[in-house]
């Protein structure tokens, strides 16, 4: 950062400079999981703020109260299914992705990344009793 003289010439700035960039204590959440909160973070202000526009029409008696109740209930119903879907996209992503961990891991590697000796290895793993756990049919 520089500082200006009055006179118009650059001079030190003494310390440290305006901007400094804090690394994130979280990871950025993935894209299609930050527009669906994003999009939930505006429809339920949008919700709170006719709830709120609708309780005051209510006091004053106004003939607008009805409507605006029967759109906040409409808009309610909206508000949640778009907090769900916030939560929904979070599990798809983690599904398709998987979810990496440290010491262990909930991640699998994909279908399309396995060989045919894999296949058959998972194909014969037995459980306790001998009963085979996956048995994949041929199509």
């Amino acid at each position: 950062m520089r500082m200006y003289d009055e006179d118009g010439t650059a001079a030190e700035a003494p310390g440290r400079g305006l901007w400094v960039e804090a690394p994130a204590r979280r990871r950025r959440m993935p894209d299609p999981v930050r527009a669906s909160a994003v999009r939930a973070v505006l429809v339920v202000a949008v919700t709170l703020t006719q709830a709120t526009i609708a309780f005051f029409l209510a006091v004053t008696g106004s003939w607008l109260a009805f409507p605006m109740v029967l759109i906040g209930i409409a808009a309610t119903v909206v508000a949640t299914w778009a907090v769900l879907d916030v939560w929904i996209t979070r599990q798809m992503w983690n599904q398709r992705h998987g979810v990496l961990s440290e010491p262990g891991t909930a991640a699998r590697e994909p279908w399309r990344g396995r060989t045919a000796g894999q296949e058959g290895r998972l194909a014969a793993a037995p459980l306790a009793g001998g009963i085979p756990v996956h048995r994949r049919t041929a199509r």
